[in-house]
């Protein structure tokens, strides 16, 4: 029996808010409503990190960002490079016979061919090595060749190139990995496709966010039909899912401020509207259509997930993750506790960190600026764009954040109150020290494995 082939797609900082199946319509992602139907939604899927590149590399790896390298979005300082000793899920399945593709955003070494995607399991790559691009003014690659703007969105670049990998290897089990980059900024959509959405309920941001999912869900379609057409749809895993929470910044008709089921935070905090996104799994051989599981899935669990279903074996040491397949599939989860940390340069134990087992919550607030790149670095990541190579990976010393004198943690019975409205932290201070003494035996952990990798 034939492998299962498998296409994961992954959007830049969508919101569960952002499917129409949820926010009544505000967006049009009839596409993804639909596969949702057909598959089996995770409603408690858990990102590996609430910004790009860790999260990224969790999902390629199936181990905690921080065993990786990839700890920051800062590509022109490195922070973003997945250490060449991790072996990513295009490794094991390139192992097991699969065709590897990836084919858009990577972010998980932007610069040096060591960090490049085809030196990391994929036999082709199609897209950008860094954290975003323009959507129109676009500079990507094709097979190690430089490709530049020809008037089409970037969206619609990426679909078009993720059905040539479908079509070509369509004879054979073939692993793509489509990542968007919608929609990220900048924020860029055919104008009168933004008009579509402007109804003066919202701002010309939200407006032009939702016309850029729409075009990632039209771009979805074609796939779907390819499948069909070509006779391959029943034994291929569609997998959907996002990198992270919405970002939810900005003013006036720059406001990205939308509903996203009331949860609390988004992009940056590993508050839950930061770090629970969508996942959806559409096999029609192997899974139930319509059904829903309330387990905990987390990006760790993805890789092992897809081995499971390939009959492919990790190559990795040690996972953090493990197979939700019999979860997906209806069958009770495993109960584990989870953990997330994001701060700018550097880890800080105490600062934008959380520890979940079962339904509580362990809450470290982001310290003052310690979520905050330097000017310097900002400019400089916008500079790095338009260039095909970086002289040299920045070394100038990073910012020291300073812990404030009332840093506390907060807790939450997310059964009681997913919208993390009301810290029980005074009322369970045992449950308070457990889920910290946890946080903390996973942090020494995990950066030690950092330090060992770097050694």
């Amino acid at each position: 029996m034939r492998s299962p082939n498998v296409i994961q797609i992954v959007v830049d900082d969508m919101g569960n808010g952002d499917l129409s199946c949820n926010n009544g319509g505000a967006s049009s992602t009839p596409v993804l409503d639909q596969l949702a139907r057909e598959g089996v939604t995770a409603s408690q899927c858990y990102s590996g990190s609430p910004v790009c590149a860790p999260a990224r590399a969790a999902l390629l790896t199936g181990r905690y960002p921080h065993r990786t390298g990839a700890i920051d979005t800062m590509e022109a300082r490195g922070l973003d490079r997945l250490h060449p000793r991790e072996r990513t899920v295009a490794d094991d399945l390139k192992t097991a016979g699969y065709a590897t593709g990836l084919v858009g955003k990577w972010h998980t070494g932007a610069f040096d061919m060591a960090y490049h995607p085809t030196h990391r399991g994929f036999d082709e790559f199609v897209g950008f090595q860094g954290g975003w691009q323009d959507y129109w003014d676009w500079r990507i690659e094709r097979g190690g060749a430089p490709l530049r703007a020809d008037g089409r969105h970037l969206t619609d670049v990426f679909t078009a190139e993720a059905l040539d990998f479908v079509r070509r290897h369509a004879d054979e089990p073939f692993f793509l990995h489509l990542a968007y980059s919608a929609p990220h900024y900048p924020l860029q959509a055919p104008e009168a496709l933004i008009e579509r959405f402007l109804d003066g309920r919202r701002t010309r941001a939200v407006a032009t966010i939702y016309a850029m999912m729409a075009m990632v869900d039209s771009g979805v379609g074609s796939i779907l039909e390819l499948l069909e057409d070509l006779g391959i749809a029943q034994d291929t895993i569609v997998m959907f899912t996002s990198d992270n929470g919405p970002d939810q910044r900005g003013v006036g008709e720059e406001s990205t401020h939308r509903p996203n089921l009331g949860l609390r935070g988004s992009k940056t905090l590993v508050y839950e509207g930061g770090i629970r996104v969508p996942l959806i799994v559409r096999w029609p051989a192997g899974l139930g259509a319509g059904e829903q599981t309330n387990a905990l899935v987390h990006f760790t669990d993805l890789l092992p997930t897809i081995l499971d279903a390939a009959g492919a074996r990790p190559s990795a040491p040690v996972l953090d993750g493990a197979s939700a397949l019999d979860v997906l599939r209806g069958e009770p989860g495993g109960q584990r506790t989870r953990f997330w940390q994001w701060t700018r340069y550097t880890p800080l134990l105490e600062s934008n960190a959380a520890a979940r087992d079962g339904d509580w919550k362990l809450v470290w607030p982001a310290w003052p600026g310690s979520l905050d790149a330097s000017a310097a670095d900002m400019a400089r990541d916008v500079e790095i764009k338009a260039l095909d190579a970086l002289p040299r990976i920045d070394d100038d010393p990073a910012p020291v954040f300073v812990r404030p004198s009332n840093a506390r943690p907060l807790l939450f019975d997310l059964r009681t109150d997913p919208l993390e409205t009301t810290d029980l932290a005074a009322e369970h201070p045992a449950r308070v020290r457990a889920l910290h003494s946890a946080l903390e035996n996973w942090f020494d952990d995990v950066e030690r494995s950092r330090a060992d990798a770097s050694a």
